[in-house]
């Protein structure tokens, strides 16, 4: 396959001209399986594993290849046309979209790298939650790539005007388009982003619909597809890998498995302040607090808190407060887990209060 039709252009030429003297081979990484990657290059797709120099020069998750990675690669018998092929490098990432992994591995998950938009897909059954939006958005404005919110199902919700006014009314200042993937409605608004070239993921819930669009666009049934349960709209994870597809309009999909979780990266946001994403989702929010009388006011009362003040008159979503301090909170805690110096502080900290605490009720008792 052409690789520019993989997204391939002068960008990625130059930075894999210092291994054109080694003799290897530029590649995208299109699939991930346990087993190992598969691989498209000009000679076409095959698959290949780590090098042994890559594996052991890593030091974290997020730094091994993800899908839409452009990468260095070794044939291990030049000349054979389908032969594996060992990835030597990653070239530098443009965008990653970013979650931190689930449990208590303090480690960063490569969901798609080198993005240009993410369709955040949103359900309007049960699966429509705003919050939760807000979420996906901050995660997206950290990874580099342009959020754009996709409404699914509009064939069976009777009140989408209001949905759109929820979604509008948090001030989340991103496009918003509903359709019907199950009856291929409203899909020309999603093919305008889909150029020669322009890498999108798609991500959101199970059952969402993600896959269902997918093979809309494609033409052909590339996803298996299930149906969600009545009561909750949660659906079976019937993607169980991520993949890219090129579609035969040029544009390139990153298909992802639902997320039922989804915590935010503390990596992202060097460029936008303290919150990164979180700030810019909710900028409001950030603009108010510049307006508070203290600089490290915490919004929990104190005098000339112009958040607070927002709040009771009505200009700001109790609610939507409540989102950017557990967003903000969490990025915190997260930057502790990956720094232990800030988790000796928090402790620290923790320990102080905590003892500040016990003595005001023992002098109560008194």
């Amino acid at each position: 396959m052409d690789l520019r039709f993989l997204g391939w252009n002068a960008h990625w030429r130059d930075l894999f001209a210092s291994y054109v003297p080694d003799r290897l081979h530029p590649g995208r990484i299109v699939a991930e399986h346990r087993g190992g990657y598969v691989v498209e290059m000009e000679s076409g797709s095959r698959g290949a594993a780590l090098g042994g120099r890559l594996r052991h020069q890593t030091t974290t998750r997020s730094e091994l290849p993800a899908v839409g990675d452009f990468v260095a690669l070794r044939l291990s018998a030049e000349g054979q046309a389908d032969g594996p092929a060992v990835i030597d490098a990653v070239l530098p990432r443009r965008t990653a979209f970013v979650r931190r992994s689930a449990g208590t591995r303090s480690d960063d998950q490569v969901i798609a790298a080198n993005v240009d938009i993410v369709f955040v897909m949103l359900g309007l059954d049960h699966d429509f939650n705003v919050r939760r939006t807000e979420r996906y958005l901050a995660a997206v404005w950290d990874s580099g790539a342009a959020p754009v919110l996709l409404l699914n199902k509009s064939d069976v919700c009777e009140a989408l005007d209001q949905r759109i006014d929820d979604l509008q009314g948090a001030g989340l200042g991103v496009a918003i388009h509903p359709i019907s993937a199950l009856n291929a409605d409203g899909l020309d608004a999603v093919r305008q982003y889909l150029r020669q070239g322009v890498t999108v993921s798609v991500v959101g819930s199970s059952g969402v619909g993600k896959s269902t669009l997918l093979n809309r666009l494609l033409g052909r049934d590339a996803q298996t597809t299930a149906g969600v349960r009545s009561h909750d709209s949660r659906g079976r994870h019937t993607t169980t890998h991520r993949e890219l597809f090129v579609l035969p309009e040029g544009g390139l999909v990153i298909d992802t498995p639902g997320m039922r979780e989804f915590q935010l990266s503390a990596s992202g946001g060097d460029d936008l302040g303290e919150a990164g994403g979180v700030a810019t989702v909710f900028a409001d929010i950030e603009q108010l607090a510049a307006e508070c009388r203290f600089s490290d006011c915490a919004h929990q009362g104190e005098p000339g808190c112009a958040v607070r003040d927002a709040v009771d008159d009505g200009r700001l979503d109790a609610d939507r407060l409540t989102s950017y301090e557990k967003l903000v909170k969490e990025l915190r805690y997260e930057e502790a887990r990956s720094d232990p110096s800030l988790l000796g502080e928090r402790k620290r900290v923790g320990r102080i209060g905590a003892k500040a605490v016990r003595r005001m009720y023992r002098e109560r008792r008194r």
